[in-house]
């Protein structure tokens, strides 16, 4: 019988990517800490460090561009669930 995978939340993933960067504790003492493989730690602190520009960078959702109408959805799950009937 085959195992499933521990999946992480991406916050988690953020916390644990920030605690790394701290340099208070070594990859071996968080990997104990979080119960994480010091290897998947050192993945998750690089991708945040190659993703924390676009933190910074200007959306179209922030401006206020496209907006969704939360009355579309509320039609269309309508539509959905009659057609589940």
């Amino acid at each position: 019988m085959k195992t499933k995978r521990k999946q992480y939340s991406p916050s988690f993933k953020a916390k644990v990517a920030l605690e790394a960067l701290k340099d208070k504790e070594t990859l071996a003492e968080l990997s104990k800490k979080f119960e994480v493989h010091p290897t998947m730690i050192g993945k998750w602190k690089q991708e945040f460090l190659s993703r924390a520009a676009s933190v910074f960078e200007k959306s179209t959702e922030a401006e206020g561009g496209d907006q969704i109408d939360p009355d579309q959805l509320y039609a269309k799950i309508g539509r959905l669930e009659r057609s589940r009937r």
